[in-house]
This record gives C-alpha cells, sequence and structure tokens, in this order.
C-alpha cells in the first residue's frame, strides 16, 4: 500500500474532532486501506475549514508500478454524489425564486404534460417517486439491452435526448404513490428542468455559482488539462447494484437501468464520459471539494451558508418520501434530492444528516448538529453487502470506535 498520507488544520481538528476520534478515524482508514485494490481519500470539514484529510494508495490498481499516489488532488466520478449537487442547485434556485418545487413540471417543461403527467411536481422528480425509472426506448442500448456498439453506445450522454424521450412516456405508477431509486433518469430530468426554469444547465450552475467562488475542485464537463487527474475506476469482481434483487422481472429492470452507466467495459474511465455533463452520476471531484461544500452549508448558526437560503435549505432535508424501494427493497428517506439519515446507518450513527452516496461505496454528505461535512472518495467499486468502508468510517468520526 502507498503510504498514508494525513493532514489537518490543528485549531479547527482540536475543535470539531477529540483526540481519540481522530485516532479512531485514522485507525479506520488505514484499516480499509490496507486492503484497497486501487485508493481512498476521506475528508472532514468544519465551516469551509478541513479538520482531517486522509488519503492513501493509488489511482490506478494497486501493483501497477505506472500508477501514481492518490493524492489530495486526485480526482475521481463521484456517481450519485452528483445528485447531491443537483439537489443544491435545485435549492439554490428556489432560493431565487426560480424554481417552484410544488409546481407541476409542465409549468416549465411543456412537452412534460404528455401521457398523463400534467400534474407531476418537481418535487415528485426530487424525491424519485416520478414512476419513470428508466429511458424508453433507450437509444444507448441494443434489443438485449445491453450497451450498442460504436458511437451508438454514447447516446445516453445527450441529456437532453433522453430528457425528451421521457417527457413522452407513461410513468410506471400514479407519481407520488410509490418509490424507487431513479438512478439514472433523475438526471436527465432534473437537468432539462433546472435549464428551462433558470435559463442555466446544471454544469453552469456547478461552475459559476459552486465550484470558482468557492474554490472547490469539482467538475462536471471535464476539461482536457484535467484529464490525466482523474483515477480510473476499478469494479470489484462480480460487482453489481442490488445483488439481493433475485426476481426476474425486477432484475431485469435494475440491469436496464444501468446497463450504460456502470457497464463492465468501463465506459466512466472514457474521456467521452469525464467530459460530459450527466447529471445522474458524472461529476468528478476530489473528496475536499466535496466536503468542504457540504461543511459550507452546514456552517454552524448560518445554515446554508450564503450559498442556499435558510429556508429553502431547510425545506430540501426534510422528510419528503420514505420507504421500501419498490424495486431493490432498500429503505429509502429522501428530501428534496438529497438522501437523508436512515435506518440502516448509511450517514453514520446519527439524528439529522443529509448528503448523497455513490455507486460502489462513495459518500459525501453533512451532520447539520455537528457542523461537519464529509466525503469518501475512492476508485474501487464495491457491492453494497460487502462494503463497510465509509460506515466504519462514520462510526468512528461519530465517536463510535470499529474493529
Amino acid at each position: 500500500m502507498e503510504q498514508l498520507q494525513v493532514s489537518s488544520n490543528d485549531e479547527r481538528a482540536g475543535e470539531a474532532l477529540p483526540a481519540h476520534v481522530r485516532t479512531a478515524v485514522i485507525e479506520t482508514f488505514d484499516r480499509h486501506a490496507a486492503q484497497c485494490r486501487g485508493g481512498m481519500q476521506f475528508s472532514v470539514y468544519r465551516a469551509g475549514e478541513p479538520v482531517l484529510r486522509l488519503c492513501a494508495g493509488v489511482a490506478g490498481v494497486r501493483g501497477d508500478t505506472s500508477a501514481r499516489s492518490w493524492g489530495p488532488d486526485t480526482l475521481a466520478v463521484v456517481f450519485s454524489g452528483t445528485k447531491g449537487l443537483v439537489a443544491t442547485i435545485a435549492a439554490m434556485a428556489v432560493g431565487a425564486q426560480l424554481l417552484d418545487v410544488e409546481a407541476p413540471v409542465s409549468r416549465y417543461w411543456p412537452e412534460f404534460a404528455a401521457a398523463g403527467k400534467e400534474s407531476v411536481t418537481v418535487a415528485h422528480v426530487l424525491s424519485h417517486t416520478v414512476g419513470l425509472p428508466y429511458v424508453d426506448p433507450d437509444p444507448s442500448l441494443d434489443a438485449q439491452n445491453r450497451p450498442r456498439e460504436g458511437e451508438g453506445k454514447w447516446a445516453f450522454l445527450d441529456s437532453r435526448a433522453m430528457a425528451a424521450i421521457l417527457a413522452g412516456q407513461r410513468p410506471q405508477w400514479e407519481p407520488g404513490t410509490a418509490i424507487a431509486y431513479h438512478g439514472v433518469t433523475y438526471g436527465y430530468l432534473m437537468s432539462e428542468i433546472i435549464l428551462r426554469a433558470t435559463g442555466r444547465s446544471v454544469a453552469q450552475w456547478l461552475r459559476e455559482d459552486l465550484a470558482e467562488p468557492f474554490g472547490l475542485d469539482l467538475h462536471l464537463g471535464l476539461v482536457a488539462e484535467d484529464e490525466d487527474r482523474v483515477a480510473p475506476i476499478i469494479q470489484a469482481p462480480g460487482y453489481r447494484v442490488a445483488p439481493q434483487v433475485t426476481d426476474p422481472q425486477r432484475r431485469d429492470v435494475i440491469d436496464r437501468m444501468y446497463a450504460s452507466l456502470l457497464s463492465p467495459s468501463l465506459l466512466m474511465n472514457s474521456r467521452e464520459f469525464h467530459a460530459g455533463e450527466l447529471a445522474a452520476g458524472g461529476a468528478i471531484a476530489t473528496a475536499d471539494a466535496m466536503a468542504k461544500l457540504y461543511s459550507l452549508l452546514v456552517t454552524p448558526g448560518h445554515l446554508g451558508g450564503g450559498i442556499v437560503a435558510t429556508e429553502a435549505l431547510e425545506v430540501a432535508t426534510s422528510p419528503r418520501a420514505s420507504g421500501t424501494d419498490c424495486l431493490t427493497d432498500r429503505p429509502l428517506d429522501f428530501g428534496l434530492g438529497y438522501e437523508l439519515a436512515e435506518p440502516t446507518g448509511t450517514y453514520g450513527p446519527v439524528s439529522r444528516a443529509f448528503g448523497h452516496s455513490g455507486a460502489g461505496g462513495s459518500i459525501h454528505g453533512a451532520w447539520p448538529e455537528h457542523g461537519l461535512g464529509f466525503s469518501f472518495l475512492t476508485n474501487e467499486m464495491l457491492s453494497d453487502a460487502a462494503d463497510r468502508r465509509a460506515k466504519d468510517l462514520l462510526e468512528a468520526l461519530a465517536g463510535m470506535r470499529t474493529s
């Protein structure tokens, strides 16, 4: 394993992390890093300042002598961590009175009213209850719902074209009556809604209102000059989304949903993917950038941190939809685009949390009552059942030492 790198702001670390907690987090990180086939980083921030930054491993595959060490400036695809960024942008638009989440989507996007969707609200989309979990037909897939050969396989990166198809689809259930994680279509739908409502794309919002003014190393549409900083994604043998689902019909739907985004051919390692603006799972960032952003949103005494209007963030992080995912059987708890603390402890042993996890094990979020933002980022994708990395780190961060 490449040497563990530890850095912190000593004054902030002393305020936010007692010595025994800091030690527990470092030991937990070190234990998981020793087993990592690639690299990983865990960052904790308070009010925009680092309190603990850990990184280890390589930006590639361990054992490859050409792979560089994973450092604080290593970038990686955050997958569905992107959805938390979109939720933040939506809350910003709400605070600026550019978007009303209770309004029908068709107010901003008239074509969306087709196929009985005239009463579907923006909140239905944000809370994963809209009933459009996949694009049909999906131009990036062949008749067997596998990625097409040749240039056709990149059709899933054309968000506007995919949104146009979704606009004509009929929901799989009455919106608001069931919940299922919209792993990819959330991005197409919210990209179009934000563009229509505000006149700016998600990528523009991200760059102009978040990355540039707050010095955040995060990107949606990576420029070519930064390509060599991106750690290539590796998947654990047998990696699969929701492996617990064996029902043939639901299994087919899940595999279809993720066929392009999480293809075993690793399209996410391509320049085309990195340059794309896939708002469901295409953002690329450092752990520092994600942790810093979330810490700013929960600045003690100033919820929203001047980025999002306080009332808008309070609404966005309040429970909106919860229940068992009708496709994967997972418990889900959503605000308006943000995942919230739920019984399985995805966000640690705390009562209040919000953020968004990403495929393969990354997680990015905030503990409002502690004033902390955090991010675990890795290039090694593990299936949920085999992955304790983020959960153990968050338990250690909360003061519950793991063994």
